[in-house]
């Protein structure tokens, strides 16, 4: 039928409307959808289905925020001080340092919110919708009114509904009413138009969840325009949660301005009793404080994990929760679904058995004729116009087999439409459909042997029926099972009329027959499972197939071992807490396991002091994904349920995708630590070379000028560059940290101080020996030889513990661009006569900076020898 874009009067009461008036008011056929070019005209008149997003700073408030901080305005009272003393050179240089420090930290602030930005929209939902006949994937945002929609248990509901079609649809609509239950959905229009939400039952509204059965649905209203928008439009922005790590350092941080600035007050008094200026003594302590408080800290760490879970993105694993990044470094226990992530997603067919043969010349003959119409009816997945199967993989297989003998489903529902049905759940483990069958109703049920068989006493055969050996159909499904299959029962029963209960549909059955599916390992996970191990890393997997389908996978991959074996969910529901406590670490493979069962496992590692990473894609995977760690929803074939509880999303429903995530959150934790390294250390350099003059009878070796120019030009920018450094060669050789290990262990404490004295001892002695020669050069010499030690600094801290010539130098080209773009600024200050007189420098001879060059490479050898030193293993510094 011809559509119509739909008119833009006052809505009406959708709930009052039959879905016929609903698809005429909004010009849309429910059996096919809009049109493509319809859609897009919609998407422009009406605007993308999302909610308002919170209020975002905007580029003028993130501007302000970066003179909010309290050093920073102590260091502009400084200059103002420094100007009424008749210092306007010093102000002028100082208030360019501090611009220039603000726009370093507007560009970083400004990377960090759009990286964030950017994750948030790939983290969009998506939703199933007739489109020109076709079923296609969208993203949520894209839904526009008159679409039509498919809803199934799991998926969060993605715009206002009015109800097509009802398969035994439930939805828990607490986000909007506050009722926990779920409430079963029929199609008659209501009569009152101000019905309450929650008595609406033709209609399915934006950010509820379903439940239960299935449904379809058109859109009658988007974003804002949604009962969920219109609450959203109501709240105010909420601040974003700090990570663990962020709330660390913010500690440290605090703590460390109180010993510094302890430190700059002793500089202080030190210098007066000197006979220093007070002005230059006051404007030295104070440039030294902002210097050497690391207050950016907190912020380059979220800029760094956010960063981190944008380069994950390209991985295919989408951080959903910022912490989820750290986290990763610390997991011990990788549970992972067997099915479409140690596996390809891609059942197929391979063994049957029907009346006790495997294969047959004549596929309409009994009882192969009534198998594959089982196959074909008693099944969910479906065919769009062009062919195309799509749905849950083990129905398309089952689908693509009995198409493949020549039953096509949509023909066959032309002739059998389904009546009724029993959709399939976890704890019947199986469904059932009924559908006409001349004067009768025939119902087909698929489903576990062993939720089969019990309801069976006839066999389907040439000659009718017959008795029916239950064991050894039990035997053969596990010789099958023993092959890596998964095994499926097929079974049907007649009535006369429909049965009042549809229970009845399983029970007294006629068994037809055995279907072994598998679904081959992904040939990349074997590698991530060696890898995990080498890692620390346990894997563990969780399955509902038939335990020796799990036992024969999880071998195949490496899993379990040939002596391991499987612990099914039948004797892990009659352990007690205390005895899977204690079994728990040694278990490697679960096989008829419940969702729920999930908790209990990682509830028992989490005991033991382990650190649990969890896949799940059902509804009721949901609460073990929120208890784990680190709780991973599969992207392609996972329920919005189970993506919304999840820290982190597998967009390729890869285990080794799992595995990549570890590695690149092991790489971004390693160079945060690099980076307070490298910042910690320069500024225990800068502090100990003005803190330890005094005391050795020479005078205050660096202005202010120059204490803030080292704080900007070395300290931030190359720091900010260890970002970009390649991961460790053993990042994934090496045991998972603890937890609650301090981001300083593992020898970075030791690192940073004997560092710190080692630049302040360097540059000191160059003081010494050109201030006791009368060389009148010695204040620039000391300023060169401190900021060229800082940058032979960052480039030795690129590795733990290999050397910088082994890795290359130009291994991470970001950094090295840096470092000589910060070389060519140091000698602009000594060698550019505009910038002799604001820096208080004066050039250098050729043997005076060739002395300085030289001076300054003492730290990066002194590194070098500290690293070698880890690799013979006289200095043990773990890595990480």
């Amino acid at each position: 039928m011809a559509t119509e874009s739909p008119r833009r009067e006052a809505p009406p009461a959708w709930h009052c409307l039959s879905t016929g008036e609903v698809a005429s008011h909004l010009g849309t056929d429910p059996r096919r959808g809009l049109t493509e070019d319809e859609a897009a005209e919609r998407l422009r008149r009406f605007g993308p289905n999302a909610l308002p997003d919170p209020e975002r700073r905007s580029i003028l408030r993130m501007v302000v925020d970066q003179f909010r901080d309290f050093m920073i305005l102590v260091l502009v009272a400084a200059a103002i001080v420094s100007g009424m003393v008749g210092e306007p050179s010093d102000t002028i240089a100082i208030v360019v340092i501090v611009l220039l420090n603000a726009v370093i930290g507007f560009v970083q602030e400004f990377r960090a919110e759009r990286a964030m930005a950017a994750l948030k929209k790939m983290a969009a939902p998506l939703a199933q919708v007739r489109r020109a006949g076709l079923i296609r994937t969208l993203a949520s945002e894209e839904l526009v009114p008159g679409d039509v929609v498919l809803l199934e248990a799991g998926n969060v509901v993605p715009a206002d509904l009015r109800l097509l079609e009802i398969a035994q649809l439930r939805v828990s609509e607490a986000a909007l009413t506050g009722e926990s239950e779920a409430v079963e959905k029929r199609l008659e229009a209501l009569a009152q138009a101000d019905a309450p939400i929650g008595d609406r039952r033709d209609m399915a509204y934006k950010g509820t969840i379903a439940t239960y059965g299935r449904a379809a649905g058109i859109v009658v209203a988007t974003g804002r325009n949604t009962e969920l928008g219109r609450i959203a439009g109501l709240l105010a922005g909420a601040e974003e949660v700090r990570t663990p790590l962020q709330k660390r350092l913010a500690r440290f941080g605090a703590r460390l301005a109180r010993g510094v600035l302890a430190i700059c007050a002793i500089v202080f008094l030190a210098g007066m009793l000197r006979g220093e200026p007070p002005v230059l003594m006051f404007l030295t302590a104070v440039s030294l404080a902002v210097a050497a408080i690391p207050e950016a800290l907190p912020a380059v760490v979220t800029i760094a994990l956010a960063i981190g879970a944008f380069r994950m993105v390209r991985q295919n694993a989408l951080i959903r929760r910022l912490p989820a990044v750290e986290t990763l470094g610390s997991v011990t226990f990788i549970c992972s679904d067997k099915t479409g992530t140690l596996t390809e997603n891609r059942m197929r067919a391979e063994a049957f058995r029907v009346a006790g043969a495997e294969r047959t010349t004549d596929p309409n003959a009994e009882p192969w004729r009534s198998f594959y119409r089982a196959l074909a009816l008693c099944n969910d997945a479906w065919q769009d116009d062009a062919g195309k199967i799509a749905g849950d993989p083990t129905e398309t297989a089952l689908l693509a087999a009995a198409a493949q003998a020549g039953f096509d489903k949509r023909t066959l529902e032309a002739e059998a439409p389904r009546i009724a049905e029993l959709p399939f759940d976890s704890e019947r483990k199986r469904m059932a459909t009924l559908h006409p069958d001349g004067s009768g109703i025939l119902a087909y049920v698929k489903g576990a042997p062993e939720a089969i068989l019990p309801n069976a006493a006839w066999e389907l055969t040439a000659s009718g029926h017959a008795p029916l050996d239950a064991q050894a159909v039990l035997d053969q499904a596990g010789r099958l099972a023993a092959e890596g299959l998964r095994v499926l029962a097929i079974a049907q029963r007649a009535f006369d009329t429909l049965p009042c209960r549809l229970a009845e549909a399983e029970a007294d059955l006629v068994f037809l027959g055995l279907a072994g599916l598998i679904d081959p390992p992904r040939p990349e996970v074997a590698a991530a499972v060696a890898e995990c191990k080498a890692a620390g890393i346990t894997p563990v997997m969780i399955t509902g197939d038939h335990p020796a389908t799990a036992l024969a996978i999880a071998r195949r991959l490496g899993i379990v071992e040939d002596h391991g074996k499987v612990l099914t969910g039948t004797e892990l529901r009659r352990m007690s807490d205390a005895t899977l406590a204690a079994k728990v670490l040694e278990i490697r493979a679960y096989a008829r396991v419940d969702p729920e069962q999930k908790i209990r496992i990682v509830r028992a590692l989490q005991e033991k002091g382990e650190l649990a990473a969890m896949t799940g894609d059902g509804v009721n995977d949901a609460p073990a994904l929120k208890r784990a760690d680190i709780g991973v929803a599969m992207g392609k074939g996972g329920t919005d349920v189970a993506r919304e509880a999840a820290h982190m999303v597998l967009l390729d429903d890869n285990f080794a995708t799992i595995v990549a995530a570890v590695r690149e959150g092991r790489r971004v934790f390693d160079n945060i630590r690099k980076f307070i390294k490298y910042t910690m250390a320069s500024n225990s350099g800068e502090i100990w070379t003005i803190f330890l003059a005094p005391f050795l009878g020479l005078p205050i070796p660096l202005l202010p000028i120059h204490i803030l120019w080292i704080n900007l030009v070395t300290d931030g920018v190359p720091g900010l560059a260890l970002a970009n450094e390649h991961a460790e060669r053993d990042v994934m050789r090496r045991p998972p940290r603890p937890p609650n290990e301090s981001i300083f262990a593992h020898g970075i404490w030791q690192h940073i101080i004997w560092v710190g004295l080692l630049m302040g001892g360097v540059s000191l002695l160059t003081q010494a020996w050109a201030y006791r020669t009368g060389n009148v050069h010695w204040q620039t010499m000391v300023f060169t030889v401190l900021t060229l030690s800082q940058l032979g600094h960052a480039i030795a801290i690129r590795a733990e513990r290999d050397s910088i010539f082994t890795v290359g130098f130009w291994s991470n080209p970001v950094l090295m661009g840096t470092v000589v773009v910060t070389f060519v600024l140091q000698l602009a200050t000594i060698y550019v006569p505009a910038l002799n007189p604001i820096f208080k420098t004066e050039p250098l001879e050729t043997t005076e900076l060739a002395l300085c060059v030289a001076a300054s490479t003492v730290v990066f050898f002194a590194v070098e020898v500290e690293k070698w030193l880890v690799r013979r293993g006289l200095l043990y510094v773990q890595s990480g």
